[in-house]
């Protein structure tokens, strides 16, 4: 069975540094029927919106199997799982908090301490409760306050149980593949709408962490984003600033108001009637000090000058190889990503929080020898452990993820997961690479 080779000397091997895994509640929950509706509730029932038109009413049925699969985080002998925690399923309409939704997560996190995994829970992964979308969503910025009222109330709840919170999980994709191109939930298309969400989401962020200073401030309290490095197709000036363009529009729209409090400059690009609505005093309450930044990093993109009048750059189709979703596999990008975030900003202790692959996996005989997704992860790791030769402070990895799941707008077609999952008897079967990582988190001194 092939293994994941780290260099001997790489500290990674370090049991200092943390290893983990991670899901999300609409992907692996299920129990549809104990929760509120969700955006992602009404999107799966659109025509034409997910590849193989499923939902996530079942999924893994996590809330049902929940012990199980914290035997699995055991088996594989992980320090610590990274979940989210579904707004639909622990407050109810009302404003007050659903006491069987609240009780499933305290039994989770009891579980968790019981077996002595720490637990990193993430409070918005995507999963907005449909009666807020029905007041506006994300477009409207009372929503942003909803969420503080949400945070401050769930964590009271649930104590000093979480290790570590995140208030969001990926505002980019929430804002631009839910409201500017619309491939997501909600589903709502156009550039206001996208950067209008994306301010609110991140003036969100900012309440939420203020929320949590003050209800959790035993935890670690950081904020989770997405990076796909952008690389210029050509040497030329106009596809260099193509690039740096399409960086900003795409990576620093969010990361450096979260840690300097200021828009870069491709905001000045957009028309003024795409601009968001940025009030006083907003930009000081979305930069609050941070005790991690949470790195998610999957893939890169290549960029040339805008070929259409109104646009800032050509984004190009993803280079071979590629994975089973069809992202190009650059291992480099990500040591290039943690290095020049370092250059860029002052930044506080990072978790990769999510790096992982899908991959065409094949059940024969009773096994799936993923071999493809143990390089992927050996090659990312290898790169991650450069990365922190170089200086780049990394506290901690998650895979992602720990089971196939619904993966959103794809269905469950497309497998992320170290464990295999049959959704038609919901049995699961530890992957070649789930073996491979146990292994090398064994293997630790």
């Amino acid at each position: 069975m092939k293994t994941i080779n780290l260099p001997l000397d790489s500290a990674l091997r370090d049991r200092s540094f943390l290893f983990g895994t991670a899901t999300s509640s609409f992907q692996i929950e299920g129990a549809a029927d104990s929760r509120l509706k969700s955006i992602w509730d009404t999107f799966c029932e659109q025509e034409g919106k997910i590849a193989d038109k499923s939902d996530g009413l079942i999924a893994c049925e996590h809330v049902a199997r929940f012990k199980e699969d914290v035997d699995l985080l055991q088996e594989m002998g992980v320090d610590a799982y990274r979940f989210s925690i579904s707004w639909p399923r622990v407050m109810q309409q009302n404003g007050e908090l659903n006491p069987q939704g609240v009780q499933f997560y305290i039994d989770l996190l009891d579980e968790l301490a019981s077996r002595g995994i720490q637990a990193f829970a993430t409070l918005y992964h995507w999963d907005l409760p449909q009666y807020l979308e029905d007041l506006g969503g994300w477009l409207n910025r009372d929503t942003a306050y909803a969420f503080q009222q949400y945070v401050e109330k769930i964590t009271q709840a649930l104590g000093t149980r979480v290790q570590a919170y995140a208030t969001f999980n990926e505002p980019f994709c929430s804002a631009y593949l839910g409201y500017e191109i619309g491939v997501h939930a909600p589903g709502k298309t156009g550039r206001k709408q996208g950067r209008t969400a994306a301010h609110h989401i991140l003036l969100a962020h900012g309440l939420g962490m203020q929320a949590l200073r003050e209800h959790a401030p035993h935890a670690k309290n950081g904020i989770v984003l997405n990076f796909t490095p952008c690389y210029p197709v050509s040497e030329t000036p106009a596809d260099q600033l193509a690039t740096i363009y399409a960086d900003e529009y795409i990576n620093q729209w969010y990361m450096q108001p979260v840690m300097e409090g200021s828009y870069p400059p491709v905001l000045e690009k957009l028309a003024p009637e795409d601009k968001p609505d940025i009030q006083p005093g907003d930009m000081e309450i979305i930069c609050q000090p941070l005790d991690f930044l949470g790195v998610n990093f999957y893939t890169r993109l290549t960029y040339s000058a805008a070929e259409t009048k109104g646009e800032l750059y050509t984004e190009h189709a993803h280079r071979e190889p590629k994975t089973d979703i069809g992202w190009e596999i650059y291992p480099q990008a990500f040591y290039d990503l943690l290095t020049s975030l370092n250059a860029r900003y002052d930044l506080p202790p990072i978790y990769i929080t999510e790096n992982g692959a899908a991959m065409a996996d094949k059940l024969v005989n009773g096994e799936v020898a993923d071999n493809d997704r143990i390089d992927y992860y050996e090659a990312h790791l290898c790169a991650l452990s450069d990365a922190i030769d170089a200086g780049v402070n990394v506290a901690g990895y998650f895979a992602w993820s720990l089971m196939d799941n619904f993966e959103w707008a794809e269905g469950y077609v497309k497998r992320f997961g170290l464990v295999y999952v049959d959704f038609e008897t919901q049995t699961r079967l530890f992957k070649h690479s789930a073996h491979a990582y146990k292994l090398l988190l064994a293997q630790r001194s």
